[in-house]
């Protein structure tokens, strides 16, 4: 007989790079919910380079982790993943726990809520990869200005492509598109940026 339940068997992003290459991780089953593909991940970490030692990096829209776990594997210094939905958060945990990286740690909280902490470290690498459609870019990005290192780098996934200046500071450094996915890094330059 066929049950209405989500399946025990989870869904899983696999890490494809760095120390932790091949390793799975559980990814919760919610609506919404987008792990970057394998193939932008690939493409996003050979823009950035494959050894992110000593960087600060923030996923802010952490979903399945995939993002904030490849970091980590890269060999970042810290890897903030910022998740608001209890159950996606707790999925997140599990996967934090079994990759066994101190590096990692989790918030379970909003994103803007977050970034108006007064003690978060001068980030290095930001992931914004909002829900679709609901306005979260225009709302997040000036609240993530002042906690950006200088020459830090902004990773923008988005249903559209976004222009070359996303705000004061920025610079587009390279762009593409996976589907219905557009996919961007930015520079960010803190002299231009607080003119």
């Amino acid at each position: 007989m066929a049950k209405s339940v989500v399946s025990t068997r989870p869904n899983q992003v696999r890490i494809i790079g760095g120390k932790h290459r091949g390793r799975k991780l559980p990814v919760a089953d919610a609506p919404g919910l987008r792990p970057t593909p394998d193939r932008v991940r690939e493409t996003l970490f050979n823009w950035l380079g494959q050894n992110l030692s000593g960087w600060h990096c923030l996923d802010l829209f952490a979903g399945s982790g995939a993002l904030g776990f490849e970091a980590a594997s890269r060999g970042a210094a810290s890897v903030v993943l910022v998740e608001q939905a209890p159950a996606v958060a707790r999925i997140l945990q599990t996967a934090v726990a079994a990759l066994k990286e101190p590096a990692l740690s989790l918030v379970c909280t909003d994103a803007l809520a977050y970034l108006k902490k007064p003690d978060i470290h001068p980030l290095d690498l930001v992931f914004i990869d909002p829900p679709y459609g609901q306005g979260w870019l225009d709302r997040i990005i000036m609240p993530v200005l002042p906690h950006l290192a200088e020459d830090a780098r902004l990773y923008v996934e988005a249903e559209l492509a976004l222009p070359d200046a996303l705000a004061p500071g920025f610079t587009c450094l390279k762009r593409g598109q996976a589907g219905q996915v557009h996919y961007h890094l930015y520079s960010f330059e803190t002299s231009t940026g607080s003119a």
